[in-house]
């Protein structure tokens, strides 16, 4: 993918950050895309909406699946989190 391929944030159009998914998790994809503008309202306003539903301190960050083309949420627990794992 060339960068001007990478995707962009539906909520903050930014261009995602290649991002490699942790050995331990479930997920079979050895890279996301995700968005790590820290002023993006998906991410902003999540931190409510958990708390809201869940009674929960997290939020969410848009992630871009490319072997499914599809957008989805990456839980975070804070600004910083995940961050360690871009890999662009």
């Amino acid at each position: 993918m060339t960068d001007s391929d990478t995707p962009r944030c539906p909520h903050c159009k930014q261009k995602m950050k290649k991002w490699r998914v942790p050995d331990a998790s479930s997920w079979h994809n050895a890279f996301f895309y995700v968005c790590f503008n820290d002023q993006c309202p998906y991410f902003v306003n999540g931190w409510q909406h958990i708390w809201d539903t869940q009674q929960t301190r997290a939020s969410y960050r848009c992630r871009f699946d490319p072997d499914t083309q599809s957008f989805m949420p990456l839980p975070v627990w804070s600004n910083e989190a995940l961050k360690e794992n871009i890999i662009d």
